[in-house]
């Protein structure tokens, strides 16, 4: 298989990437925030901590939106800003407890679709989905 092929094979599997986090994810969000919020915090939670042009980038967030979203999960006790403490005029987002709490139950429900995702799977292709997502993390989301 040449570097062509795995492109495209690369192409197909992101795009089926986001299909299937969006099923997994359609129902974990609380109806107390909106998918940006989502999204943000659910960034946070495998990332923090991040400063704010941080997550506008990797969310495709203007500064502006993202400042407003923050303000908003911020008033909602669900992040916490925490300064740097050798330059303190920069500043990281964090998840509170209450966020921290608001992301493990909406990872529950996610862990618990996936589990239904891959019932069928035998133990040796459970094994090489996790082989692969190392191969993947390895090599390209680093």
């Amino acid at each position: 298989m040449n570097q062509n092929d795995v492109f495209f094979k690369f192409v197909a599997f992101t795009a089926s990437l986001h299909r299937v986090t969006h099923e997994l994810t359609r129902e974990a969000r609380p109806d107390s925030i909106t998918p940006v919020q989502y999204s943000i915090l659910e960034h946070l939670a495998v990332s923090q901590p991040v400063t704010p042009s941080q997550l506008s980038d990797c969310l495709h967030i203007s500064m502006p939106n993202t400042s407003r979203e923050l303000r908003k999960l911020a008033e909602n006790q669900l992040i916490e800003k925490v300064e740097d403490h050798v330059d303190r005029r920069k500043h990281y987002i964090r998840l509170s407890k209450e966020g921290q709490h608001v992301m493990d139950e909406a990872f529950a429900g996610i862990k618990a679709r996936f589990f239904n995702l891959i019932e069928h799977a035998s133990p040796e292709d459970v094994e090489e989905m996790k082989c692969a997502l190392d191969v993947l993390q390895k090599h390209l989301f680093q």
